[in-house]
């Protein structure tokens, strides 16, 4: 996809015509048809849920079926036998993660799920020291970084109230600022252990600096790692470069491998061979030459994959890597292109929607930021908020109501469109105007 691909707003017009052009010429318009889209009465929806949870790809079922009959022919054989070992099987996750994240393959680890991954990162990433124990993190995290970050601190013998700095928006704002965030990791920087952010804000899709937020934590001797729960597959990510020690996520959400599916884990390469690293370790960690030999002493492989405990389900395996395919399809450099004309025509479209209001009704709290594109746009509603949000469902469209007023929306680039996108704004300005 070309970078002329109608970037600029003064490009773009509010009609359908106009949108459903822009669709006739998407490089990427093909890869619609390869997710089964969600209808109601024959009718499709309009799903913008994509920061919840990805659509179902359709070539998942037979990814899953191969495994199935591989068992059938092969049974516990399957681990060694088949066309795709199941014992290689994490070779084909990890390469085309390690595009997506911004990282090596020997730093990827397909695992568990977020929360469980969290933990076990924790075990080898928070070392408390006598007064180096705090950990900065953001306010009002996900809850299950909340409920991880409590039970974790507790599990060390320490009060979550003294060890947990949360950096909150400042009154009256709903972003962080990220001097802030700078500045909270220098006043502490003797006490700091820990710099836990997430890399995108799951209610505002506020992006986080997490280069700048990487090297201000080095600065004073702290370790830092990322929840990327909403930043995985959706915004662009040099986690390597960026030389963070460690970042988590779920692939249920942009990378559309299925509710409750694998989720994943960066660990940079320059503590794969360290041996006073603290870890839980497992079975399935084990040095991959030597594992059968089932002796005493726990050695693990030498990449990331060290940090893996049991053995993985394959047939999630296998729906992640159906998944995974098509991203290697599309390419991950077309699919950000197409991210940032579909972002900017979605930014036009509200911004059209705002200033034809008889009054102000909404309020955009996601940064407009043509440097830090992500598919979710958070809408603050002034008026009527539950109202519009429940006609949107009547209407078609499926989107996110997050208490007390805000509706969440996601167009992503493989299976929205433009025209998603038009209608979503001309039904809530017809919505408003009844």
């Amino acid at each position: 996809m070309s970078d002329k691909t109608f970037h600029n707003q003064e490009d773009f017009e509010n009609s359908v015509e106009f949108a459903k052009n822009l669709d006739a010429n998407d490089a990427l318009k093909g890869f619609r048809e390869k997710f089964l889209i969600p209808s109601i009465n024959g009718k499709e929806q309009i799903y913008f849920l994509g920061n919840s949870l990805g659509l179902q790809s359709k070539n998942i079922k037979e990814e899953i079926n191969k495994i199935l009959d591989e068992w059938a022919s092969f049974g516990v054989e399957g681990f060694f036998m088949g066309e795709d070992r199941w014992l290689d099987y994490h070779d084909q996750l990890a390469r085309p993660l390690s595009k997506i994240v911004g990282a090596k393959p020997n730093e990827i680890t397909v695992m568990n799920q977020l929360t469980v991954n969290l933990h076990l990162m924790m075990v080898s990433f928070y070392q408390p020291k006598g007064k180096r124990n705090k950990i900065i993190c953001e306010a009002k995290a996900f809850p299950s970084d909340q409920y991880m970050f409590e039970t974790h601190i507790r599990y060390h013998g320490l009060n979550p109230d003294e060890v947990l700095i949360e950096i909150p928006p400042r009154k009256g704002e709903y972003l962080v600022r990220h001097e802030d965030i700078l500045n909270a990791i220098d006043k502490h920087h003797d006490e700091i252990a820990l710099v836990l952010f997430s890399g995108i804000n799951y209610y505002t899709g506020q992006v986080f600096d997490i280069k700048a937020i990487t090297d201000a934590a080095h600065t004073i001797g702290a370790m830092a790692g990322f929840d990327l729960a909403h930043a995985a597959g959706n915004i662009s990510l040099q986690l390597h470069d960026w030389n963070v020690d460690f970042g988590c996520w779920c692939s249920y959400k942009y990378l559309n491998s299925g509710p409750g599916a694998m989720g994943g884990a960066f660990i940079n390469e320059k503590f794969h061979r360290e041996k006073k690293i603290k870890r839980f370790g497992g079975w399935w960690g084990y040095d991959k030459d030597t594992r059968f030999k089932m002796e005493k002493g726990f050695k693990p492989i030498p990449t990331a994959e060290g940090w893996q405990l049991s053995t993985p389900s394959i047939l999630l395996y296998a729906a992640h890597k159906a998944a995974l395919q098509i991203f290697e399809e599309a390419g991950w450099a077309n699919l950000q292109a197409k991210q940032r004309s579909l972002n900017n025509y979605l930014w036009f479209v509200l911004d059209e929607l705002n200033s034809h209001s008889r009054q102000e009704v909404i309020e955009y709290i996601t940064p407009k930021n043509k440097d830090e594109v992500s598919c979710q746009v958070s809408m603050l509603m002034l008026k009527q908020g539950k109202e519009v949000f429940e006609e949107l469902g009547r209407q078609g469209v499926m989107a996110d109501w997050r208490e007390p007023d805000v509706i969440r929306i996601a167009p992503v680039p493989l299976y929205n469109t433009f025209e998603d996108v038009w209608r979503f704004g001309n039904l809530v300005r017809s919505i408003l105007n009844q």
